[in-house]
């Protein structure tokens, strides 16, 4: 009977499409597909939840199969397990009956990873978790840290003849070739691009059972335009395909705000700065932040005898119930499967101390209000504000980078963005999100005598600290989405310039040679008068004949000249 419904309810809802309204229509859809998976014993949207939350609901262990298996080894970030399965492995297999591979596209090295129109609910759902984990091993590789663990050849079955790894230098030469984008070209240094690539493949679909498909896909968009050189608007259709789950998620503040969040750094990635505004605002809105810019009295300086008003950001987060790590109808969000009002010791990056004779650690603030009468958050002590919930947080840190994207660059523009930071920085509660903050802070300190030295400290202890395991990989990845936290390579390239402002010259000219941005090690054997140094390099990239940093000198003695070509060939535009 069930199942004679679900084809009633789908009928009506593929013939008389034209008569509904995109809400009627969608709900139709669902309810078909969630009749099924109730028929099939599988809760699609349960496992959604859990991978979006970062929180497994042990309720999904009563039932048997492989999608549940794989789901619950994604959201404990045992992604080895995951990817290296049986299934998975023969998702990722590589066609091997077409002949000379190396001159194909990658589209038809792997034949399994498309899904077929007619693909049932578990196969989909599949799909979905095999995409989330290649996501979220690219990014953890090459944005959060520690390394994954396990190499690629256990991932990807493929035997190229007897080229033993030159299988994998072509692929992965092939996956930052079609990972250019809109005439950019991909960072050729990413580690593990192929993963990314078939993140990407396997959330083109068709899904008609998994809601949440759209979400992974801007996300999985976002990665890749900081991949890319520059930026570059994705297809219309990742935002707007958004707009059916934002209205279906309106009962869960969170997860709707995070998808309005994650549209808005969308927006910001590709510079445009009043729609993300809009987006940002819309999420706090969502989410119930309230939040105001304020002034109290206050003292900077250990030796300061009168208080003066002082920047404050006031903020509050709406109430979520008396322990928010537990999850429930409003607090099932992407972002906050880890938060605990009462975690006084999270596990986060080390907080330098500024150390200085003259300046105070924080604002010290000496009343108990703001100046500001008749606010709504008159309320709170500005010394003293309850902690903020860490999806809040980052609601706060992209507003506190459109600050700076839509005003002019001045002391005041600095002084806003610092109370944002100050903020956050006060109530630790996630592992990413203080690193965010942090490098916030250390950008906000580059330019100050007095600060400088933390700043360039900080930035350093946070590079340092990414590749260790003083956190869990889970809570490491809950946020990563919802900030614009940059890439390893962009961190380490912004402290090179740090080193190089402060005449730390040999420093960054190390860090730009194994990043391989040769214009910058130009600069720098200018800054040595070493010219003839730059001039060579200048001669080599012309030529093509640069030499190689040590991390990609691996392309070397032993291999054969098309696979030079190859790797080459998907490298010239960042020579040239």
């Amino acid at each position: 009977n069930i199942l004679l419904f679900i084809v009633f309810l789908y009928s009506i809802a593929k013939e008389d499409a034209a008569k509904f309204d995109s809400t009627s229509y969608y709900f139709l859809l669902n309810t078909s597909f969630s009749l099924l998976d109730l028929a099939m014993g599988i809760d699609v949207q349960a496992i959604e939840r859990a991978l979006l939350s970062g929180k497994w609901d042990e309720h999904l262990d009563d039932t048997s199969s492989v999608a549940v298996s794989l789901a619950k080894d994604v959201v404990n970030g045992a992604f080895r397990d995951t990817l290296t399965s049986p299934r998975s492995r023969e998702i990722f297999t590589v066609n091997q009956t077409q002949t000379d591979l190396h001159n194909r596209p990658l589209s038809e090295w792997f034949s399994h990873v498309v899904l077929s129109e007619d693909a049932p609910a578990d196969e989909e759902l599949v799909h979905l978790i095999l995409a989330v984990a290649c996501l979220q091993s690219f990014v953890q590789i090459n944005w959060t840290g520690p390394d994954l663990g396990f190499d690629l050849s256990e991932v990807i079955p493929i035997s190229l003849g007897n080229a033993g790894d030159a299988g994998f230098d072509v692929l992965h030469a092939k996956a930052i070739g079609e990972l250019a984008y809109g005439g950019e070209p991909a960072y050729h240094l990413a580690r593990f691009p192929e993963l990314l690539w078939l993140a990407k493949r396997l959330l083109e679909g068709p899904y008609k059972n998994c809601i949440t498909f759209p979400w992974w896909r801007l996300r999985a968009w976002s990665i890749h335009l900081q991949v890319l050189d520059e930026a570059v608007a994705p297809p219309q259709d990742v935002l707007t395909s958004l707009e059916p789950l934002v209205h279906q998620l309106s009962s869960h503040p969170d997860l709707a705000g995070g998808v309005i969040l994650e549209q808005g750094l969308l927006e910001h990635y590709l510079g445009n700065d009043k729609s993300a505004a809009r987006y940002f605002t819309q999420a706090a809105e969502t989410m119930g932040l309230a939040y105001e810019l304020s002034g109290a009295l206050g003292k900077r300086t250990k030796f300061q005898e009168n208080d003066i008003t002082q920047l404050v950001l006031l903020a509050e987060s709406r109430d979520r119930g008396e322990n928010a790590s537990q999850p429930n109808e409003d607090s099932g969000s992407a972002n906050n499967g880890s938060y605990n009002s009462n975690n006084a010791n999270p596990r986060v990056p080390n907080t330098l101390a500024l150390n200085d004779d003259t300046l105070l650690e924080e604002t010290k603030f000496t009343l108990t209000s703001a100046a500001s009468s008749g606010s709504r958050l008159g309320h709170l002590n500005p010394s003293s504000q309850p902690a903020l919930h860490p999806l809040d947080q980052c609601v706060l840190l992209s507003l506190c980078l459109n600050v700076r994207n839509t005003s002019p660059n001045h002391g005041l523009t600095g002084e806003q963005m610092s109370a944002y930071v100050a903020r956050v920085i006060s109530h630790p509660r996630n592992w990413t999100v203080h690193t965010m903050a942090l490098l916030l802070r250390s950008r906000l300190e580059s330019n100050r005598t007095r600060t400088v030295e933390r700043s360039t400290l900080q930035l350093q202890a946070l590079i340092d600290q990414m590749p260790t395991s003083d956190s869990p990989v889970t809570e490491r990845l809950l946020h990563v989405y919802s900030m614009p936290l940059p890439s390893k390579w962009e961190i380490e390239k912004e402290l090179a310039a740090r080193y190089l402002s402060i005449g730390v010259v040999k420093s960054a000219l190390e860090i730009f040679e194994r990043l391989e941005m040769w214009e910058d090690v130009v600069k720098c054997w200018g800054s040595l008068e070493r010219r003839d140094k730059g001039i060579t390099i200048v001669r080599d990239l012309l030529e093509g004949r640069i030499s190689e940093a040590d991390l990609v000198i691996a392309r070397g003695k032993s291999a054969t000249e098309r696979r030079r070509r190859a790797f080459d060939a998907a490298r010239e535009a960042k020579r040239s």
